[in-house]
């Protein structure tokens, strides 16, 4: 591969400050909101389950597994195309139309008859949705050289734990005070509120997201040359090292060995959300106790807390040393191996720790893995290799609760879908090793290890 000779401009360091903090109170909080809407409108479906919705229409642990699943299937059928359609247009115009899109869907989910309809509209939210994430990671791509990226990551993923802390006590207080209002059982009045925020942050989207740095106007003369020349110049870097076709990104086996620690990552991460109300509703029958609706919905919340205080805080840390592997293969292995003895714990409290311990884990490792793909991928392989290594990730969204699902229906139990979750979360942990040795280049080249 060539060397390249393109050179970072000079860094003047009060111009760097200055221009990341208005870089990360501009776009951090926004993007943060987008997706906290964005995750919570995917798992709301959790919190429905056990307060009347799978009564009403008829759902066993396997049926509601197919029903959280198959929001995937359509999910991973464009998640390439559609982020190789914002790198086409623009964030601003197709991250607009992904969020109205979704929100119409996600509010029409209130008023399903019957499991099949449930299954199409899932189905057709993953269609919408298509691209959200991975696209918005890209376009992190285009603000925070790689220096800041995995606190920048950090800080707009939050919003997965903050959304299941937030959402869970959320989520049911408006099934408990939403049931009867407007003739809506608790559960749909749930879906309908929750979908419409993303509509009008759709619209908001289009009149406030920037393209790139050269193009904001918000930035003086100067801290848009510094950051745009910045971005540039890191971009020179690793298309020096690495072609930039879509082709290549596919190809690539980088690409599979991150596509494949973030199915890890993210079959823990699913499992958690989606089966964690359940099995705290199951503590009444493991532990006889009880606990009402609001209880339930706090005691979720718990984990998410911890969650987010342990993303934020080791990213600042990764970002601080320079370290990337063992930053994400700790946490990742921590969570493996606690997942599954959660649920052999002899209390509820026991219980719980263990499964906070787990969160931590996840939530710690995530934003540490999203700057590895931007080590070795830029432009359109940035573009399809994000987007196809977040698409196979997010197949164990699929996969996963329907084999959860169907464990636990046929052992009467939620464990034996666990340890498959803890074994497939130790492997990712392996490969995230063995990529140490792969990418040692690329990380020496970014100044990490």
């Amino acid at each position: 591969m060539m060397s390249s000779t393109f050179q970072a401009p000079p860094v003047d360091p009060a111009l760097r400050q200055r221009t990341m903090r208005k870089v990360t109170l501009r776009l951090l909080p926004f993007l943060g909101l987008l997706y906290l809407i964005n995750y919570l409108d995917r798992t709301n479906l959790s919190f429905a389950a056990p307060h009347g919705m799978n009564e009403t229409l008829g759902l066993t642990a396997s049926t509601f597994g197919l029903a959280s699943g198959i929001f995937f299937f359509g999910y991973l059928l464009l998640e390439v195309p559609s982020n190789v359609a914002l790198h086409k247009f623009g964030a601003r115009r197709w991250i607009s139309r992904i969020m109205v899109s979704w929100g119409i869907i996600a509010t029409l989910t209130a008023f399903v008859p019957n499991a099949e309809t449930l299954y199409v509209l899932r189905f057709l939210l993953g269609v919408a949705e298509a691209g959200f994430f991975p696209g918005i990671i890209l376009y992190m791509t285009y603000w925070f050289p790689r220096a800041e990226r995995a606190r920048a990551t950090a800080l707009f993923i939050l919003a997965v734990p903050l959304s299941s802390a937030i959402g869970s006590p959320l989520s049911s207080w408006i099934i408990t005070s939403g049931d009867g209002l407007l003739g809506m059982d608790g559960w749909r009045f749930m879906f309908f509120v929750q979908g419409l925020p993303a509509v009008i942050l759709g619209v908001v989207c289009w009149f406030y997201l920037t393209g790139k740095p050269s193009e904001a106007k918000w930035l003086s003369n100067a801290e848009r040359n510094w950051l745009q020349g910045e971005i540039d110049a890191e971009g020179e870097k690793t298309a020096s090292r690495h072609a930039g076709s879509i082709k290549h990104a596919l190809k690539s086996g980088r690409v599979w060995a991150c596509a494949f620690v973030y199915f890890g990552l993210t079959y823990g991460l699913y499992a958690i959300s989606f089966f964690l109300p359940t099995i705290v509703q199951g503590f009444k029958e493991q532990y006889n106790t009880d606990f009402s609706v609001m209880e339930q919905g706090f005691i979720v919340a718990v984990p998410f807390l911890f969650g987010a205080a342990s993303m934020y805080f080791w990213a600042k840390h990764a970002d601080k040393t320079g370290e990337r592997i063992w930053h994400l293969a700790v946490p990742t292995a921590v969570a493996g191996v606690s997942i599954p003895v959660a649920l052999y714990m002899d209390s509820p409290l026991a219980a719980m720790a263990a499964i906070t311990i787990c969160t931590m884990g996840i939530c710690a490792a995530l934003p540490c893995f999203w700057p590895l793909p931007g080590m070795f991928l830029t432009g359109l392989a940035a573009a399809a290799g994000i987007a196809f290594i977040n698409s196979f990730g997010n197949f164990s969204g699929f996969v996963g609760p329907m084999i959860t699902g169907k464990l636990a229906e046929l052992t009467g139990s939620q464990q034996a879908g666990m340890w498959i979750v803890g074994g497939v979360m130790l492997a990712a942990s392996i490969v995230v090793i063995s990529l140490k040795k792969i990418l040692a280049e690329d990380l020496k080249a970014n100044g990490e290890r």
